[in-house]
């Protein structure tokens, strides 16, 4: 049975994927470094800030010392918040279906991106209040393909008890956008929903089930998941 519902952010909820690219992009040119939009889809989309820059330092030959990776993960922050102000856009469906789900399923986020850069958009989108559980980059070890991130929310959803034995992995879908992300929440012992906003269908194989993205979607079609 379908209890719980862990939203990935970017690429599922809001179509930022291209602002983080940007802000990598600025904060590697200040350092003499490109990343391409290519690379970045192909290698490493799905990580977080401080995962990106270690591999892609640790992949070219690099070297990033105890001082320069928290300097390269601020001014990346600073980049981003600049570029999505006044920006936001969230994608087709996304608000409706959040509603749609809550007070009927436990909801919750699992994301790479920081806490707040997750709280800004929910409240623009005014949402916020819609997900028990929010888990960034911040509140955890290893990013995606590791599970910690929907392992932490689901912890953290069975931590706010409310009523009833706690759930199990295997009551989650996780929905995500990202070939990481998908493995991520196998990982988890969870089912996936994958959304084509970011890769093909084809690429996106690996997911129990795969919609073009979240307009329209009725949750009870994936019923048969569980």
């Amino acid at each position: 049975m379908l209890r719980a519902v862990i939203f990935d952010f970017d690429g599922v909820i809001a179509n930022t994927e291209h602002l983080h690219l940007g802000a990598f992009q600025k904060t590697l040119a200040g350092e003499g470094i490109g990343l391409t939009e290519e690379d970045y889809y192909a290698s490493y989309l799905a990580y977080d800030d401080k995962t990106l820059f270690s591999k892609l330092y640790e992949e070219r030959g690099l070297e990033l010392d105890d001082a320069l990776l928290p300097a390269l993960m601020e001014r990346k922050s600073l980049h981003y918040d600049e570029m999505i102000e006044g920006n936001i856009e969230l994608l087709p469906g996304a608000v409706d279906f959040i509603k749609s789900l809550a007070g009927t399923y436990r909801l919750a986020i699992g994301s790479g991106a920081l806490e707040a850069e997750i709280l800004r958009v929910l409240d623009f989108a005014g949402v916020r209040e819609s997900f028990e559980v929010i888990v960034g980059a911040d509140n955890i070890e290893n990013c995606k393909p590791a599970p910690d991130v929907y392992i932490e929310a689901l912890r953290r959803l069975n931590a706010l008890k409310s009523g009833g034995p706690d759930i199990s992995p295997a009551e989650c879908l996780v929905i995500e956008d990202s070939i990481s992300g998908i493995r991520a929440a196998l990982a988890a012992g969870m089912k996936c929903l994958a959304v084509t906003n970011s890769y093909t269908e084809a690429e996106l194989s690996e997911a129990h089930a795969i919609k073009p993205g979240l307009e329209g979607l009725d949750i009870g079609t994936l019923g048969h998941l569980f």
